[in-house]
């Protein structure tokens, strides 16, 4: 008989297993691992603790027994490394994201859509839901909160380094396309003193974007402006930064985008595409976050090539490219 680990139907089945990600949400969204971790062990306890039908509760732990997020002990429940180590700091975002009412969920639930995603190229997450992700991202304040710091974490990684990096001594203004509530613009104007700078996103996002700026340290030269980044973008400014934005969107559009930069910014400026990448080893074992961006928003992963191709279908010509440990990408373009 074929064991376990070789036999194909039960490899499968793993596969093709829902109950084991939902048993760790449904905890994460329950608090156990919370309570075990404060002292609470014992089923009767868990059960007052977190409000559950002890019964019901007792088949959830011992699913999560099972597969290795707690283990049995004293006649009660202890964390694994596993959940331990969810509710150490630096796994916060996670914790958040797991949480089967929050916006974590909500956009994992676009993982349903994915055969439209796959048939269509779009996103799957408006045949799922009945409405697109963006317009959703526009109406949800939680969900527009959640999206916002996930693309703010990753501008606080990156911004440092472009700042220092990049030469802005020739630059004296900056608008940053798509920002959020302008995390990345706060980073360069730190590291750049002499810079002046905006961030131009949908209109919902300009109360929460007001107050990041405003505590910031460098209100005094920065704004936002609201728009969108298929419409006309104000002109005048040295740099059009679109940073992590294309990866959002499907080729089409991601021109449509790179025109609009190309557009505002003329002959005098130079649009400045900021990516980070996985890379090849990363993205091969990690090929699920190309087909989240698929799913969830019609995006995909690129390559360096790949963004300059689109830069020209937009009109502009690549002055340059380089790239840093950590997988940050930029593209520096002007107009053709």
């Amino acid at each position: 008989m074929a064991s376990e680990t070789t036999d194909p139907g039960a490899r499968l089945a793993a596969l093709t297993d829902l109950a084991t990600p939902f048993a760790v949400r449904a905890a994460v969204t329950l608090g156990v691992p919370d309570r075990i971790a404060e002292g609470t062990t014992g089923l009767a306890d868990l059960a007052a603790a977190t409000g559950t039908d002890a019964d019901s509760l007792a088949r959830l732990l011992r699913h999560l027994v099972a597969i290795g997020f707690l283990a049995e002990q004293d006649g009660g429940f202890a964390l694994t490394d596993v959940s331990r180590h969810l509710l150490g700091e630096d796994s916060a975002w996670q914790k958040k994201w797991l949480a089967l009412d929050g916006p974590g969920a909500k956009m994992d639930l676009a993982y349903a859509g994915m055969a439209h995603s796959v048939r269509t190229g779009r996103s799957g997450y408006e045949p799922v839901h009945g409405v697109p992700f963006w317009d959703d991202y526009q109406r949800d304040d939680a969900l527009r909160g959640f999206f916002g710091a996930i693309m703010a974490a990753h501008a606080w990684q990156t911004g440092p380094l472009l700042a220092a990096e990049y030469d802005w001594a020739p630059v004296k203004n900056v608008i940053d396309i798509g920002g959020g509530v302008g995390a990345l613009l706060v980073e360069v104007l730190r590291g750049q003193p002499h810079l002046e700078g905006a961030v131009l996103d949908l209109p919902p996002v300009a109360a929460e974007a007001a107050e990041a700026l405003d505590g910031s340290g460098v209100r005094d030269r920065a704004e936002f402006v609201p728009g969108s980044f298929f419409d006309e973008l104000p002109a005048g400014y040295d740099r059009y930064v679109v940073s992590r934005v294309l990866t959002d969107w499907p080729d089409a559009d991601a021109v449509r985008i790179l025109r609009r930069c190309a557009e505002a910014a003329g002959s005098g400026g130079r649009v400045l595409v900021v990516e980070v990448l996985a890379g090849e080893e990363h993205a091969k074992n990690n090929s699920s976050f190309d087909l989240q961006s698929l799913s969830l928003l019609g995006g995909r992963e690129r390559s360096v090539r790949d963004f300059e191709v689109l830069a020209a279908e937009a009109g502009l010509a690549v002055r340059g490219s380089r790239s840093w440990d950590g997988g940050l990408v930029l593209v520096e373009c002007e107009a053709a």
